[in-house]
């Protein structure tokens, strides 16, 4: 019993002895924000790139006091509270695309990595700029204390900008001048002529003109490459390609993109952003059958004349007409010259066509196409046209007539019998 009332006297003397707890007090520090760029801070143009800001409180904390009786404080002097970041452009050729962002607290010490999107010009002027940040955010200004068990808290606002420095590498730019269509049409290869301008800031050595198709484009390239040695800066150049138009194409104009491939000052490969430029493509050779439609009578052997129009954009050279002649009709003679068929000019064809006897009385289309060259002399055929043919009964030659058969069979017996007759009274 008397043991365990020591320990009992003990652990009160304890209690008794243990000092009131004691708060902190800071008498100054405050935030001290930097930032710089993460990573590569050089950029090329025509690029979309990804800018990583590192965000850094370097604030600290000078004097504090720490003693009984004081609140303790729930926020430091030097923390940076409901930061806030938002990355423009300035005077560098680069567009921003991220909005501000919101990036919380930042305690002194600690630091906080960030991302903006953006896209660096085409035709960017090569050298150094600074992309204006700016931070804004909150601290605790002061704390007054109102008696042993209360605390008021003073913030404040603060903006700032810091000046990220970044690099814009030089490159080539090309500026497509002109662009010039040669007997390009639809369903054709023609040729296509580029004048360029190196509109960069760098020259550009060994340097390799490409076209290349653009999306679903009906411009297919044929040559797609041209050597132009040295390409300076400002300097330009004229290039000839042949393209060809897929055959479903219409007359308007059509997008190709172009590029160069060269070696810049250090050596290394580069390839500027493609340009795009459009190309104007002219209607497809298209043929009509203009002429009415022939007459035949069952059984009849005839010549007939079919008229043909060029109803296209361009000339078709040694135009060559046939003509397909299906039962009842036939024909020794389907194939007609037609020669050079200028837009708009029209030139007759002849064949020779037999109809059965047995052929029904009606209209009929007989299936005709003219081959022909373009301009590059390249061998196409036209889209297949019909040529009306009537075969009209009864109209045919008088020994197809059945009464006349059977009268000229009369005639002829009456004269037999008649010439029989007289020389057997001789």
């Amino acid at each position: 019993m008397e043991m365990r009332q020591f320990v009992i006297l003990t652990v009160f003397l304890c209690v008794l002895c243990v000092p009131a707890m004691a708060g902190t007090k800071y008498m100054s520090g405050g935030p001290d924000l930097t930032a710089s760029i993460s990573g590569s801070n050089e950029f090329s143009p025509g690029n979309d790139v990804t800018i990583n800001v590192k965000i850094e409180n370097k604030g600290l904390i000078d004097i504090k006091f720490v003693q009984s009786g004081i609140v303790e404080r729930d926020d430091l002097p030097n923390t940076a509270k409901l930061v806030t970041v938002g990355l423009e452009a300035g005077d560098a050729p680069i567009v921003i695309k991220s909005d501000p962002q919101m990036i919380g607290d930042i305690p002194g010490g600690k630091s906080v990595q960030v991302s903006f999107a953006a896209k660096v010009n085409s035709n960017a002027q090569a050298g150094a700029y600074n992309l204006p940040l700016h931070v804004r955010y909150t601290y605790l200004s002061s704390a007054e204390q109102q008696g042993q068990d209360s605390i008021t808290y003073i913030y404040k606002n603060n903006d700032e900008t810091i000046g990220l420095p970044v690099k814009v590498r030089s490159r080539v730019y090309l500026e497509v001048i002109s662009a010039t269509p040669e007997h390009l049409n639809v369903g054709n290869e023609g040729y296509v002529t580029l004048k360029l301008r190196n509109a960069g800031y760098e020259d550009a050595e060994s340097a390799i003109i490409k076209i290349s198709r653009n999306g679903n484009s009906p411009l297919i390239p044929t040559d797609s490459s041209v050597y132009i040695g040295d390409f300076p800066r400002n300097g330009s150049v004229d290039c000839r390609f042949k393209v060809s138009v897929s055959r479903d194409a219409t007359s308007q104009t059509y997008p190709l993109d172009v590029c160069v491939v060269y070696r810049n000052q250090e050596g290394d490969t580069q390839t500027s952003d493609p340009a795009t430029v459009g190309i104007p493509v002219g209607g497809k050779i298209r043929f009509e059958v203009a002429s009415e439609h022939g007459t035949l009578s069952p059984g009849q052997k005839k010549v007939i004349e079919v008229e043909y129009r060029n109803t296209g954009d361009a000339t078709a050279y040694n135009a060559q007409a046939r003509i397909s002649a299906v039962d009842p009709f036939t024909s020794n003679d389907d194939t007609a010259y037609l020669g050079d068929l200028a837009p708009g000019q029209t030139v007759t064809a002849r064949y020779e066509v037999s109809v059965d006897s047995s052929a029904t009385p009606k209209e009929y289309g007989l299936d005709s196409e003219i081959r022909y060259r373009d301009a590059l002399d390249n061998s196409q055929i036209s889209d297949t046209m019909k040529v009306r043919v009537t075969v009209e009964a009864g109209s045919g030659p008088v020994y197809t007539n059945p009464i006349v058969i059977v009268v000229i069979i009369a005639v002829i017996c009456g004269a037999g019998y008649y010439v029989f007759i007289k020389r057997k009274k001789k």
